[in-house]
């Protein structure tokens, strides 16, 4: 009986191909190209989210269809492409991520990555390897640098990853559309996996996207110009609801490699409306805007984890002069007509 193979939702809507296991002893992958792999142990990922959305339990023996990519998140692996044709590799998340583990937070130490071998690459009729970034490429738009559309955009960043970002983000739209607003939501960086996306849409957004629709397994070690065109096509694909707001959320912190790069990008600057600063406590608020500051950037109101807190809003506000929200306040849609103000992001 042919062993059935669990699609990680990075490959969805693979499925004309077949399996081709000698390229393994000579190919060195790149990142979007997809292959067959069997679960050898499991350590922190028990679970890859599949084609249809749904956490799918993952047991030594199993065969995956997962994508080669990067990773970084300092909660949990840091893990890049091999360089040198071999074997075994680890799930780097859990939406069908896979690489090597170069480093991790200390509290999988015990635990580990979930070790995985290749059985063979996916290949299309040609024989060539498929390759979900490559898949997109007809969609993918080039970088105009041009806000086309007539919303407004919201930025949210955040001081570390879970500083609150995306919980300021979906509490926002929320309040958006409690206001009556159309609200869209991108996901623009990170490692593919949909709960920050669901959450949004869960919370309000009317439409809800992320860089893994148009194939990227992650963003991470992305070049600055495939952050701006991926940037301009998702855009694009959200205009189809004509919505009055965007919000987008770029992952992990401020120092973030495509983070700062995007930040300190006058030309994506140039295209944002507000930001939104979520932080994780008073000094992460106040470093993190005087490190804005020098970058010209200029954040609307700050949130996140901070703001559960009553002492430390209270730090934040008798040490700065810029808005505070709760997700509470958020949710209750009264920053519309703050936000329908032309507020200065950038100097």
């Amino acid at each position: 009986m042919q062993k059935r193979i669990k699609k990680s939702i990075i490959c969805r809507g693979i499925d004309n191909f077949s399996v081709n296991n000698v390229l393994t002893g000579h190919l060195i992958p790149k990142v979007g190209d997809v292959a067959i792999f069997e679960i050898v142990k499991t350590g922190k990922h028990k679970s890859i989210q599949g084609e249809g959305y749904r956490n799918v339990t993952i047991l030594p023996g199993d065969y995956i269809m997962a994508a080669f990519g990067t990773r970084y998140a300092t909660e949990q692996f840091e893990g890049y492409v091999p360089i040198k044709c071999q074997r075994d590799f680890h799930i780097l998340g859990a939406g069908g991520t896979v690489g090597l583990v170069h480093s991790a937070h200390s509290k999988f130490n015990d635990l580990g990555p979930t070790e995985i071998r290749i059985i063979g690459y996916a290949v299309n009729r040609l024989g060539e390897v498929i390759n979900t970034k490559r898949m997109f490429l007809p969609e993918m738009s080039k970088f105009s640098g041009i806000n086309f559309s007539s919303s407004k955009i919201i930025l949210s960043v955040g001081s570390s990853m879970d500083s609150g970002k995306t919980t300021t983000a979906a509490h926002l739209a929320r309040g958006l559309k409690n206001k009556g607003e159309k609200v869209a939501f991108i996901k623009l960086t990170g490692t593919v996996y949909t709960k920050d996306t669901d959450l949004v849409f869960d919370l309000g957004a009317d439409m809800v996207t992320h860089f893994g629709e148009l194939g990227f397994p992650s963003t991470y070690m992305c070049t600055q110009n495939e952050l701006h065109d991926l940037y301009e096509s998702l855009l694009k694909k959200v205009q189809i609801i004509a919505p009055d707001y965007i919000i987008i959320e770029i992952a992990d912190g401020l120092f973030q490699r495509e983070t700062k790069m995007l930040l300190t990008s006058q030309q994506f600057m140039n295209t944002i409306d507000h930001v939104i600063f979520s932080c994780g406590d008073s000094l992460a608020a106040m470093h993190g805007i005087a490190l804005l500051s020098s970058w010209n950037i200029h954040p609307a109101f700050l949130g996140g984890l901070f703001t559960a807190s009553p002492l430390l809003i209270k730090e934040v506000q008798e040490n700065c002069s810029i808005p505070v929200y709760t997700i509470q306040q958020m949710a209750e849609g009264n920053l519309v007509a703050y936000f329908e103000q032309k507020v200065l992001v950038c100097a």
